[in-house]
């Protein structure tokens, strides 16, 4: 199975951990990942309201570059928001040609070009779950996530695109859900799965955005889940980066580890949790990965002064 891979500026830098755990757990799942050339960023969640036109041509071009690899017909991108302005721009380009002669006409500078409906633009976890299978991923888990109660969110974006086929219900989704109890986990009850974690609200207003992530995290703590588990880098780390200057806000004392699917996998697969990145989040995992009898091998979670949401690194936004 041979996937275009864009990875976005989150993986290349906030979200490393999930880039790392995709790759980790792509060869014994039998996946084949080609990255996009000299892909550039998507645009996020802002662009589009913006400049629209600039911000198709921006994501035209990935595409575009993905189309002249000619080794895959299936784009694979983990963020969501990558995922939704990629299959959104080759959605709406086939829709209206207008739009398709505009982008093209941008694209012509760098002598590139896109036929709308080259690709399939499609969500990691939809590889995971359709191409792959719950039954042929509970076949390869060697350590069973036995006993940990895990919370899964998939946060608003990649239920509801409306671009076509839905990936799952819209209100309360199940793939994830399925996925976690085919690695072993118990799965709890969690209601607000694919409520909004606010995107980058942090940015713009601190009480709506503590308000959303707190309404999150009491949820899952209502249902005692020793982690709370992700498929969006940006849900990842508002839920993770920002949970501290929750607790001091709201006088709470969550400590909710907040991980990637990706990473949950290669652990179910025996994989070192450091090989995962699975250390790097602000959150501890060390109690989760003691209560499966896995050594933790962490990092040092970051630490230190208070932290106000300006000094907090944006979602999305590219290291060094």
């Amino acid at each position: 199975m041979r996937y275009g891979y864009y990875p976005g500026c989150s993986l290349s830098g906030l979200a490393r951990p999930y880039d790392m755990s995709t790759k980790a757990i792509a060869e014994p799942l039998g996946i084949q990942l080609e990255e996009v050339e000299d892909w550039n960023c998507c645009g996020a969640t802002e662009y589009f309201a913006v400049n629209k036109m600039a911000a198709y041509a921006l994501v035209g071009r990935n595409l575009a570059n993905a189309a002249q690899q000619k080794s895959f017909t299936d784009l694979v991108a983990p963020c969501s928001a990558c995922y939704v302005n990629l299959r959104k721009t080759d959605h709406n380009m086939g829709k209206y040609p207008k739009l398709a002669q505009k982008v093209n006409k941008a694209l012509e500078a760098g002598d590139l070009s896109y036929d709308p409906g080259t690709l399939q633009v499609r969500h990691l976890i939809d590889i995971i779950v359709n191409d792959i299978g719950y039954d042929a991923i509970r076949e390869k888990v060697k350590e069973p996530l036995k006993g940990l109660r895990i919370a899964p969110y998939y946060g608003c974006l990649i239920v509801r695109p409306e671009l076509g086929e839905p990936l799952d219900d819209p209100e309360y989704p199940m793939s994830l859900d399925l996925l976690m109890e085919a690695l072993g986990a118990q799965v709890v009850d969690f209601p607000l799965k694919a409520h909004c974690c606010g995107g980058h609200m942090t940015q713009i207003s601190s009480d709506t955005a503590y308000e959303l992530i707190r309404r999150l995290l009491h949820n899952a703590a209502e249902y005692d889940a020793d982690a709370i588990v992700t498929l969006c880098p940006i849900c990842q780390l508002n839920l993770d980066a920002y949970q501290s200057n929750i607790n001091r806000h709201f006088g709470t004392d969550f400590k909710i580890p907040i991980l990637f699917f990706t990473q949950m996998i290669g652990l179910a697969l025996g994989m070192p949790p450091k090989s995962l990145g699975i250390g790097k989040e602000f959150v501890s995992a060390a109690a989760m990965l003691r209560k499966i009898g896995t050594e933790p091998e962490l990092e040092a979670a970051p630490t230190g002064k208070k932290q106000d949401d300006k000094s907090l690194p944006m979602p999305g936004k590219r290291e060094g």
